[in-house]
């Protein structure tokens, strides 16, 4: 027999400790890593010749939503691909579990509309779970990758009230149920506990989503119950993510540090909304998390390290306006083109759309408060009619500016002319995003990389937001040494998430190990793709410079393709080796 199941052989070590590089080779033996030194390649039955490149330690994705895609997709495609080897799901409080059978269609199209997902692809989750122990259970050995889960707010509150869930706020009894099916979670081994009071969502009923009605009594018994288990961590969307933190949620946030005594996972601190510049107001921001940590609580942060990239075409309907109600009427999906065309034609319907970008909703009462892209950082990106090559590359502000007219009605009179079919592209860089990102994110507090992971398939979900960070962040702006910044997003996440014996390259860790070359890592191609259930598209994220993906000790991905011929994934327990 074999010392080794595996050994990665010849390659430069970056152990995820932060300490320099070295050659050695890695001997793994049932899942785990078992030496690390000098190996020779007749010692191991599978051999990795890694000589050239580096070696890490798996990524560790904070925030995803792949919990309906793993019931029938295992691999968590394209974050696996990426050198994620563990995703962290029930984000923002939606989990797949617990649930009732009646409830499953109201869950799917909440998942459907708040995470962008298809209703289609949301129809081939395997429901053979309701409670929130029986999802983990069932999960274990259908796994490709490793998945940690959040049991979820909403799902708990509907699984409790049915459909007062999404109506009113609980009676003592029905939190006292709550807490139960809480505690019920933490001892099978969630991941923690996730909520929100986010007014951008909205479930498939166009109503706020259930932990929207919560009274903050309620959350901070569920928040409290989380903690007096094995670790973890608390992931919520505030109620001023969008507008800029409020004295109001900063002492919630302190509250919820200290009631629970975990880790409080926010997103958006300090900036004034989803799509503006992240770090405005970051100085006093700042400020208020250190005074948070000299009351003993740990506040982190979500940063998202690359700038949003999504096509849209109105013909298709796009929900990036849904918090301008004028402009979502008529660029929503679902109407037909027709319908769309007559709106538009609409002079009334116009003049309501014209100014109405530069002032979206502010009122959650009245529906989303999604901030809607500015119009330099929207751009004309493919055009059907060669009279219109000339607005190629260039911002909806640039083109009106030239045409003398308001910017909406320079982008709607061009897709109207071009029947709809005109390509639009919504990207966020700029120098004022750069500098911004560069500062906040060496800040402890800042967690590094927001995918949203198995959502928004009618854009891209951000999976390759480790290959970005590498290539951007690390070898172009050389914002990071390689060594620290794989640590951030290896050993960085982990240990604040409470994942014991992942994250690094250690003698007794598991062997979640990705290959690659740090001097070609980087994005090397974004399409859409048909390969969901149904025939759905969504985008599909390859890198480059990335040539194994392997999980516990079992290669899944060699050269950015799949090798499906094992399931080795593992439910990961906080608190648990």
């Amino acid at each position: 027999m074999s010392t080794f199941d595996l050994a990665v052989m010849g390659g430069i070590a970056v152990d995820g400790t932060g300490l320099a590089r070295r050659r050695v080779d890695i001997g793994v033996k049932d899942g785990r890593i078992a030496r690390m030194g000098f190996i020779d390649s007749d010692e191991a039955a599978q051999v990795i010749d890694a000589d050239g490149l580096y070696v890490a330690p798996g990524i560790v994705d904070a925030h995803t939503h792949y919990d309906p895609q793993l019931t029938f997709e295992p691999y968590a495609t394209s974050s696996c691909y990426h050198g994620v080897t563990t995703v962290l799901a029930g984000n923002c409080g939606f989990s797949v579990a617990p649930n009732r059978p009646d409830q499953r269609e109201f869950l799917g199209r909440m998942f459907a509309k708040v995470e962008g997902m298809s209703p289609v692809a949301l129809s081939a989750v395997d429901w053979c779970f309701e409670s929130f122990p029986e999802l983990l259970a069932t999960m274990e050995g259908r796994l490709g990758v490793n998945m940690a889960c959040y049991v979820g707010h909403s799902a708990v509150r509907r699984f409790v009230m049915g459909e007062a869930g999404s109506e009113r706020e609980a009676t003592d009894e029905e939190v006292e149920k709550m807490r139960l099916v809480v505690r019920e979670a933490m001892q099978a081994g969630a991941a923690g506990f996730s909520s929100s009071h986010g007014p951008t969502q909205l479930d498939g009923d166009g109503r706020p989503v259930p932990s929207r009605f919560a009274s903050i009594a309620e959350l901070e018994v569920l928040c409290a119950e989380a903690g007096r288990h094995r670790g973890g961590s608390i992931s919520y969307l505030h109620r001023s993510a969008i507008g800029g933190l409020d004295d109001e949620d900063k002492e919630l946030l302190v509250r919820l540090g200290k009631l629970s005594r975990l880790p409080i996972v926010l997103q958006g601190l300090g900036g004034r909304s989803k799509v503006d510049v992240p770090g405005a107001g970051w100085e006093d921001v700042a400020a208020w998390i250190e005074d948070a940590g000299r009351q003993g609580v740990g506040v982190f942060s979500l940063l998202r390290n690359h700038p949003f990239d999504r096509d849209f075409r109105l013909d298709q309907g796009t929900n990036l306006y849904e918090g301008v109600p004028a402009w979502h009427e008529a660029v929503r999906p679902g109407p037909s083109v027709r319908e769309k065309l007559a709106i538009l034609a609409d002079p009334s319907a116009r003049d309501r759309m014209r100014e109405a970008v530069e002032r979206p909703n502010r009122d959650a009462s009245a529906g989303s408060t999604l901030p809607p892209p500015g119009w330099k950082v929207v751009f004309v990106d493919e055009v059907v009619l060669s009279e219109h090559e000339k607005f190629l590359h260039r911002s909806v502000a640039d083109v009106a500016a030239e045409l003398g007219v308001a910017p909406a009605d320079a982008m709607l009179d061009l897709a109207v002319s071009e029947n709809l079919q005109t390509v639009f592209r919504y990207v966020s860089k700029n120098r004022a995003w750069e500098e911004a990102v560069a500062a906040g994110q060496r800040h402890p507090a800042m967690i590094i990389g927001v995918s949203d992971g198995g959502a928004h398939l009618d854009r891209d979900d951000g999976a390759d937001w480790s290959s970005a960070f590498l290539d951007f962040w690390v070898r172009e702006k050389q914002l990071w040494t390689l060594e620290e910044g794989i640590r951030q997003i290896t050993q960085v996440p982990a240990a604040l998430l409470g994942f014991q014996n992942r994250g690094m390259l250690l003698p007794g860790y598991w062997a979640d190990i990705f290959v690659f070359d740090p001097d070609t890592v980087g994005l090397a191609s974004k399409r859409q793709v048909r390969d969901l259930p149904g025939g759905e598209a969504r985008y599909s994220a390859r890198p480059r410079g990335i040539y194994w993906t392997i999980v516990n000790g079992v290669p899944i991905v060699r050269d950015g393709e799949l090798l499906g011929e094992a399931l080795p994934g593992q439910v990961v327990r906080p608190g648990l080796a």
